[in-house]
């Protein structure tokens, strides 16, 4: 038998940068397991650093909002013809991994179901928090689904999908990546100064409606307390240059660093934050943060007809309740967050109590181990169609 029939090819879709960190790790722990295994599809730079082989690069498909989808549809319907293509083929995969992007995904999925390609979805598409009829299509599409919150398994029980809490992929991030605390240092900054962080996000539409009003805060702050230092970490998926002309346009002391996030994360005293897969990181590092999000008008109104979650920002949802303050739409005043940030610097008391609920935050995402047993689902799966 060749080389080649030994090898099983797997497709991965990451959408995003958070699916791009997942899926990197995956990859990595799945050679581990077993070097038979190949990865192609969609991805970012840690991906394709791990051994993903890209079909194209997956910020051509990140965008925030359903309103913005719209000008980036002709792009993403040519893309998901694409791998459809790539899934109806000769060379079809032994195996179709999808990572979060469900709109993108579950389109994907219907097809690998059509012609008979395994689905695993790890990180599933957050039914809990809206549009909760999608779990009947998983259910109807999807082989098994790798779940990342412990409270997810229940939901899906009732559809008779084969459904497994791994525990949190952020867990073997952070167990192989813990902040060594020399940021302060290698930037100039004294130790006994107090550092905000301006986490403005990944994608191009978050800094279009958000980074404005992240920059105004900044102004106010500078303006009351001249003495407090800032730092902005830069996503790879965004571009610096335009961020740099941002800052400089308002004349603002800012240090743009691209290190790993939870070394910045413990760099900061307080973090102005979007909500996602960050609001979870700076849980790890037990960072006190508040969380931002706005969109563009329509996409709000129609998100808040849609959304049934109590909670935005995944360290409360974890949580069950409010650990990190949530600012949404027009709640989300320079003013207001300069109130907050202001809070989190000087009222020891409220950090007390914030840094105990995300400690608690970090007992409740469990042990690492993750992508290990995610990887260990896709040898079995892999297995399995090679039988069939």
């Amino acid at each position: 038998m060749t080389q080649d029939k030994l090898q099983r090819h797997i497709l991965i879709v990451a959408g995003e940068s958070s699916g791009d960190l997942h899926g990197s790790n995956l990859i990595r722990a799945a050679a581990a397991i077993d070097p038979r295994l190949s990865f192609f599809g969609v991805g970012g730079t840690r991906m394709q650093k791990a051994g993903c082989q890209l079909i194209f690069p997956s910020d051509e498909l990140s965008v925030m909002g359903l309103v913005e989808v719209v000008g980036k549809l002709p792009r993403l319907l040519a893309r998901l013809r694409q791998l459809k293509r790539v899934l109806k083929g000769s060379g079809r995969p032994d195996l179709l991994v999808l990572i979060d992007f469900p709109d993108f995904n579950l389109r994907l999925a219907k097809v690998a179901k059509q012609v008979g390609v395994p689905v695993l979805y790890y990180i599933s598409p957050k039914v809990w928090a809206w549009r909760s009829g999608r779990a009947k299509m998983i259910a109807e599409r999807v082989d098994r689904l790798a779940l990342i919150f412990p409270f997810e398994p229940e939901i899906y029980r009732r559809y008779g999908v084969e459904a497994e809490y791994v525990g949190n992929p952020l867990l073997d991030e952070f167990a192989a990546a813990r902040p060594e605390g020399k940021l302060r240092e290698k930037l100039g900054l004294p130790a006994a100064a107090q550092v905000v962080g301006i986490f403005p996000g990944s994608r191009e539409s978050e800094l279009r409606y958000i980074f404005d009003t992240l920059l105004d805060t900044v102004q106010l702050l500078q303006r009351e307390k001249p003495e407090l230092k800032f730092v902005l970490p830069v996503a790879p998926s965004l571009s610096r240059d335009l961020i740099e002309e941002k800052i400089q346009g308002r004349e603002l002391d800012i240090h743009l660093v691209q290190e790993n996030i939870y070394e910045v994360a413990a760099a900061c005293d307080a973090v102005l934050t979007v909500s996602g897969t960050v609001t979870l990181q700076l849980a790890l590092v037990g960072t006190p943060h508040a969380i931002v999000y706005k969109f563009s008008p329509l996409t709000y109104a129609i998100g808040r007809r849609l959304v049934n979650a109590e909670h935005g920002g995944l360290t409360n949802i974890v949580a069950g309740k409010t650990v990190a303050r949530e600012f949404i739409q027009d709640a989300a005043t320079p003013q207001a967050l300069v109130n907050e940030i202001r809070r989190l610097l000087d009222d020891s008391d409220y950090v007390t109590t914030m840094k105990s609920e995300l400690a608690r935050v970090r007992e409740l995402l469990g042990e690492p181990g993750c992508s290990e047993k995610v990887a260990r689902m896709i040898t079995a799966l892999c297995t399995d169609s090679k039988k069939g």
